[in-house]
């Protein structure tokens, strides 16, 4: 399938504000929280926003299918044997939402024959955007009053092994994961949710990222794609590129590690 993805970028950007403000009513109210066949949290914003996301790609994009989190979760899938689909999360971090913390996203990747080619990461408590195309770079933008202001460039920088900076998961922390921080006795380590761990890495604020612990391919894609534009690397445990519809039952990933540097050597993950 050839893909003309500038076209689609204003759309998307517009249709992802949309979404994102749709998850802040919700969050200013008293929302149900219900629990999921895998006991993870799902709220209303979850779900509307899920919604709207699907609606709009199907419109600007009828030929490639959606694969979201909740209609997932319904027993929901659509045949990507094509190889082109999206992956949406519509509600990444779903837990500090909860809490009324702000590390929460609304993510939405473009897949193409297994490697994120595309994606669009939206934090809308923090009023921040990043986007990212396979090719032609990666930018992040403020959000005021509904819109995008201040576009700039992003890109990851080079590792300095004497000032490393490595971003870990806020809610999923392992014993294995501290094991691996062990390598890295000088690192400063910072505690951040969601999608916005890899966007730290894209825009050049720290340098490492290890995830060994579970996630999904929707926690992952959109971010992933914002990484890669920017001049990063996902890698799985065997030191090969993070792909995507591994297994499309679960849709799950194996442990990986992004990087910033892809020519930084680090100590490799044991296989998850």
């Amino acid at each position: 399938m050839t893909l003309n993805l500038e076209i689609l970028i204003e759309p998307i950007l517009q249709m992802t504000l949309e979404a994102g403000a749709l998850v802040m009513d919700v969050y200013h109210t008293d929302f149900a929280v219900y629990g999921k066949a895998d006991e993870s949290p799902v709220t209303e914003a979850d779900r509307r926003g899920e919604e709207v996301i699907t609606k709009a790609l199907l419109s600007l994009a009828p030929d490639i299918p959606v694969v979201g989190e909740e209609a997932k979760s319904e027993g929901m899938c659509p045949d990507i044997s094509g190889g082109t689909f999206w992956l949406v999360d519509p509600l990444d971090g779903t837990k500090e939402f909860v809490k009324k913390g702000s590390d929460f996203t609304v993510n939405i990747g473009l897949i193409q024959n297994g490697v994120p080619i595309m994606g669009f990461v939206l934090a809308p408590a923090l009023n921040k955007f990043y986007w990212g195309i396979a090719g032609k770079g990666a930018w992040v933008a403020d959000v005021k009053d509904g819109a995008l202001v201040e576009r700039r460039t992003i890109q990851t920088r080079l590792a300095d092994k004497d000032n490393l900076v490595i971003v870990a998961s806020k809610s999923h922390r392992s014993p294995e994961l501290e094991t691996y921080l062990e390598h890295f006795p000088g690192a400063e380590n910072v505690s951040i949710g969601s999608s916005l761990k890899l966007c730290l890495l894209a825009t050049g604020e720290a340098d490492l990222y290890p995830r060994l612990g579970p996630t999904c391919e929707w926690d992952t894609a959109a971010a992933h794609a914002v990484l890669l534009a920017a001049g990063g690397t996902v890698e799985n445990p065997e030191g090969l590129p993070l792909t995507y519809g591994k297994d499309q039952k679960t849709f799950l990933n194996p442990w990986f590690l992004c990087k910033a540097d892809p020519a930084f050597d680090v100590p490799s993950l044991e296989r998850g």
